[in-house]
């Protein structure tokens, strides 16, 4: 589906600061464009929440070219426009019998954004989106196709990008069967059973407010001929009716609950594809931490509860199994992700913004690319520095450069 080029990004805190605007129809138009311009930058459905995206030269949106979806049974991969959004490839898949691993919560997110920040769902044994992929086809500085898969040793490094090396215009994902996913709700989940849950089922995602001891809510994704939770399921109670994550928001575009069977892409986000997010008065940041380091972690944050409740809308706990590639945080680490769903008030959520931070800081949290944080990522990804010599090797004009690029990665 084509998306409408807005001026801002989907929670409408970054306003674009390009000078030109463009949504090629072909793959050559996309290529001239990148070769002529002195700045370049894609941008996918807009859901990161800084200014990564963003440049002062020519913004380029990639829903405009042609939206391939060619399954290949017999390596079990499907290659897809880098400008189809997930949800749009999970529903060409299933009707054809066969699935991805995962899908983020909202299945509105283009495939390349996501993976060039490393997006994920949830589920122990899950890994991130990116790391479904087994080659992509980007556009470099000077305007050359390349084609790049596991073979190449820099693979690992080229797949989540940040956008800096090219513009991504095709990739190739694994596959597997189609499978059916059955999705209940709990309420009150004690904190000591927090890892227990976390193992519970397929996919697994743990909402807290911060205002109780208990956690508020687990959603519970599990393979349709599975057994449900039992009544007493650790401690916690079903819910009687569907839930919104939010509490006090309507859960009418939500994916359904209640045990009630469907398709894996119909469960395993959290909402509908039929409901486009609007620009949301929202503020999000996430980090993730060694999975070993969960109960630390969030121990490390109590004393901060009320400050963090008062700015909050609702924190997710999700967990990502290890992975190689070079800027995913779970680059080899099992994680627990914390993730930090603020009010829509930068001023206000700004200082708590902070305040995480530094209480996280003794657990080495490496920050989701596409969210807000302040803290420099050097540290916290091991392979940071590889990551600049691909950034002088693709891009040594800094074509594809940004303000916040400079920020995470300085000039030379």
């Amino acid at each position: 589906m084509m998306q409408r080029m807005t001026d801002t990004n989907w929670a409408g805190n970054v306003s674009w600061s390009a000078r030109t605007r463009s949504r090629p129809t072909s793959t050559d138009e996309l290529r001239r464009l990148v070769a002529e311009a002195d700045l370049v930058r894609a941008v996918g459905t807009g859901h990161s929440f800084n200014r990564l995206g963003d440049t002062t030269g020519t913004q380029i949106a990639l829903d405009g070219l042609p939206p391939t979806v060619a399954l290949d049974p017999d390596r079990g991969t499907v290659t897809v426009a880098a400008g189809l959004r997930y949800g749009d490839l999970a529903t060409a898949l299933q009707a054809q019998g066969y699935a991805l691993a995962n899908l983020a919560s909202l299945p509105h997110i283009s495939v390349a954004g996501s993976v060039a920040t490393a997006t994920h769902g949830s589920g122990a044994r899950n890994r991130n989106l990116a790391a479904a992929v087994a080659a992509l086809e980007l556009v470099t500085a000077d305007g050359d196709l390349i084609t790049v898969d596991r073979t190449d040793p820099w693979f690992a490094g080229l797949v989540v990008n940040l956008g800096a090396l090219g513009v991504v215009t095709r990739l190739t994902l694994d596959v597997v069967p189609t499978y059916a996913v059955r999705q209940h709700v709990r309420l009150g989940l004690p904190r000591a059973a927090l890892d227990e849950a976390l193992d519970a089922a397929y996919s697994v995602s743990v909402f807290t407010s911060w205002r109780s001891e208990r956690l508020d809510q687990v959603w519970v994704k599990q393979y349709a001929d599975q057994a449900p939770p039992p009544a007493d399921w650790l401690d916690t109670v079903a819910a009687d009716s569907p839930r919104h994550p939010v509490p006090g928001m309507s859960p009418e575009h939500c994916t359904a609950q209640l045990g009630e069977p469907g398709p894996w892409h119909e469960r395993l986000p959290h909402f509908r594809l039929g409901f486009t997010p609007s620009s949301g008065d929202e503020l999000q940041s996430e980090w993730h931490v060694a999975r070993a380091d969960a109960a630390a972690a969030l121990a490390a944050l109590d004393p901060v509860a009320e400050r963090i409740a008062a700015v909050l809308q609702i924190c997710e706990l999700r967990t990502i199994a290890a992975d190689e590639l070079w800027l995913s945080p779970n680059y080899r680490r099992d994680s627990l992700a914390l993730h930090f769903t603020w009010i829509g008030d930068p001023v206000a959520v700004a200082p708590v913004l902070a305040e995480v931070e530094a209480r996280l800081a003794p657990f080495a949290p490496r920050p989701h690319w596409g969210k807000l944080f302040e803290r420099d990522p050097a540290a916290a990804y091991p392979r940071h520095a590889d990551f600049a010599a691909l950034l002088r090797e693709f891009d040594p004009k800094g074509k594809f450069r940004t303000a916040e690029m400079d920020r995470y990665f300085p000039r030379d």
